[in-house]
């Protein structure tokens, strides 16, 4: 981004420079790309104020909203800023209502390359995320695959379901839910009891195959049939047995980095 708002304003002042140069044959080039380039530089700092709402708020409607409130200030500013360069380099006098009337003449441009700027920084930033979501997504699908060729031991948990109990393998188990002082157990599309709390268990379990993905959820990666990035940046996970889980944006790369360690 930095590298095109750079050729952007420098292929604008020498466009604009070469104009006034044929417009006004007195111009010579030195002060002809000095007032173009005063003229633009306060585009520098729009694309630098752009930059940093979609940085704090990403490519949302806190950022365009953060940005269109701007514009009600900035570009009536940059179109009597540009009027002030006018007046001083043709050096012409200028009543108050000339200066109104240049500024307003100049208002529609200001609004338009405002306009153009924030739709660029939202289109940047939009394909910025889109690129990272994909990276992402790529990353847990290896993940996924590796997790699937992991040959886990036997260990086994004494489930109660009901009044009875189950003997199950941890690696059938797709995913565990936290409930107080018991742990959900997710199998088969059937689901039982074990009288633990949640980080208890996870320290016990194969850290290949079994990873958070909520404050109150662990997953088992090789029961995942499919990843789907969601709009608010989480994952939905769907497990074999049609189950969806959610990762949630506080797990979401610290899935990525635990995957991998291990």
């Amino acid at each position: 981004m930095t590298g095109f708002a750079a050729y952007s304003y420098l292929a604008t002042v020498l466009s604009v420079a070469w104009y006034l140069r044929r417009d006004r044959p007195e111009l010579d080039l030195a002060t002809s790309l000095l007032w173009a380039g005063w003229t633009y530089a306060p585009w520098l700092a729009v694309g630098g104020l752009v930059w940093g709402a979609m940085r704090t708020w990403g490519p949302g409607w806190k950022a365009a909203s953060v940005l269109t409130g701007a514009m009600i200030v900035i570009v009536p500013l940059i179109a009597a800023f540009g009027t002030r360069l006018d007046i001083a380099f043709l050096g012409i006098p200028a009543s108050p209502s000339d200066w109104v009337e240049r500024t307003i003449d100049r208002l529609p441009v200001a609004l338009l390359l405002y306009t153009a700027t924030v739709a660029v920084g939202l289109a940047g930033a939009q394909w910025r995320r889109a690129r990272e979501t994909q990276q992402r997504v790529e990353r847990l699908t290896e993940a996924l695959a590796v997790a699937r060729q992991v040959r886990s031991d036997d260990a086994r948990l004494l489930v109660s379901v009901g009044r009875s109990r189950a003997t199950v393998e941890t690696r059938a188990v797709e995913w565990f839910a936290s409930a107080g002082n018991y742990v959900v157990v997710n199998w088969e599309g059937r689901e039982g009891l074990v009288r633990d709390t949640l980080a208890g268990l996870e320290t016990r379990l194969d850290p290949r195959l079994f990873v958070r993905i909520h404050r109150s959820s662990l997953a088992n990666l090789a029961r995942v049939e499919q990843v789907q990035p969601l709009s608010d940046g989480s994952w939905r996970l769907t497990m074999e047995s049609g189950a969806e889980l959610v990762v949630s944006r506080t797990y979401r790369d610290a899935v990525l980095e635990r995957m991998g360690r291990v």
